[in-house]
């Protein structure tokens, strides 16, 4: 087995409340000043005033950009960097989902490194951390509190950039259940199945090792038992806590171990027509599987049929255990009520060669367990495109 390097945030708060755990920490830290990332919602719910008045308590001086949007663009970022060097700020203190976090991870790395957000794309572009962060994570299902990876749009060509960068890395994580209990139907089953794609391309990653694949498989497990329960009931307190601890297993596992070819080919879709990040890996999710079940060894895919706990998943052969694995993920998907298909989300079949360039050259199709060709991607994207019949 070859060296592995193994990254995590320093220190993460769990469990319902655990925001009031934050205060002691910061100033044991000798936090003084701070901006809170945000979108308008949160901002306007209280939200993110209720993080503010935590930080009061730590005596720390404050001010709050809402302005956050899904699939943050360069400019809502170069906004935010220019908030955070007016204000002088030595934190950045992310509320919200997979955006808030992914933009405080772009502001932190440009506020310490210098240049434009543009020339971090890839992996490892930085030379030194980032300022620190706090991320209250308020959704279950990114990860991106515990990850080394950030996600931002480039509106003018229509792509996500993916960076990969263990400098962005989150300080403080808050995993506080309250501040789940609100999410809607939609949004719970749609980070869910994100955080169910994080832990099964982590498995399928050909980084994979012990260590992450501890973490995904019981984040699969996890995810499979709680994301009924979560979306049919909101306020199901024990779901939220096992989906919010299963995201962020799931997220150390990807961080630490990969990603593959649903999030490549995911990040592309999204960032042409603007579509919700888990509900993209929750219609290709399947499709890939198939691909990379035909075309590589199935032995990890007898571990996420067993983590799926599949009846006598054990005994199968190679082609059940993929056969059996994939119908699962369209189960699930159907269960908590995501779109099955690409035509359901208006993308346009004229659009899937661009798609497919964009796709094989993300900083995530080099985990995936087998390099694919531009023309199988296409023919990836045709198939989520028709769907499962």
């Amino acid at each position: 087995m070859e060296a592995i390097r193994m990254e995590a945030v320093t220190t993460s708060f769990f469990g319902y409340g655990a925001i009031n755990l934050l205060s002691s920490e910061l100033k044991k830290r000798g936090a003084k000043r701070a901006l809170i990332v945000t979108d308008q919602f949160l901002y306007e719910s209280g939200v993110a005033n209720k993080v503010g008045d935590v930080l009061l308590t730590a005596n720390m001086e404050y001010a709050i950009y809402y302005l956050v949007q899904p699939n943050p663009t360069v400019e809502v970022v170069n906004e935010c960097i220019n908030a955070a060097k007016a204000l002088d700020i030595d934190w950045l203190v992310a509320v919200g989902g997979g955006s808030s976090i992914d933009t405080s991870k772009a502001v932190s790395i440009v506020l310490a490194n210098g240049g434009n957000v543009e020339d971090y794309e890839g992996i490892d572009k930085s030379g030194k951390a980032g300022i620190p962060i706090v991320a209250v994570n308020t959704t279950a299902g990114t990860g991106s509190e515990v990850t080394t990876f950030y996600i931002v749009t480039d509106a003018k060509r229509h792509s996500k950039m993916c960076m990969v960068d263990k400098n962005c890395k989150v300080t403080i994580a808050v995993n506080d259940t309250q501040f789940m209990v609100g999410m809607p139907k939609g949004l719970t089953a749609a980070t869910g199945m994100d955080a169910m794609t994080h832990a099964v391309e982590a498995v399928l990653s050909n980084k994979s090792n012990p260590l992450t694949d501890k973490d995904a498989l019981w984040a699969i497990r996890t995810i499979k038992d709680y994301l009924p329960r979560a979306v049919l009931n909101g306020n199901d307190l024990e779901a939220r806590d096992q989906m919010a601890y299963a995201q962020y297993v799931a997220g150390m596992a990807f961080s630490n171990g990969g990603l593959g070819m649903v999030h490549a080919m995911a990040h592309s879709l999204g960032g042409m027509y603007n579509l919700p990040h888990g509900i993209c890996n929750a219609v290709l999710l399947p499709h890939v599987m198939r691909f990379n079940g035909v075309n590589k060894t199935a032995a990890n895919f007898k571990k996420i049929a067993i983590a799926l706990q599949i009846p006598n998943a054990k005994q199968m052969s190679e082609r059940e255990v993929i056969t059996k694995s994939i119908d699962y993920m369209i189960h699930l998907s159907k269960e908590v009520g995501i779109t099955q298909n690409l035509a359901q989300l208006k993308a346009n079949p004229e659009d899937f060669e661009n798609l497919g360039t964009l796709a094989i050259k993300d900083a995530c199709m080099q985990d995936n367990p087998i390099m694919p060709t531009k023309e199988e991607v296409v023919k990836v994207y045709h198939e989520a495109y028709q769907g499962f019949i």
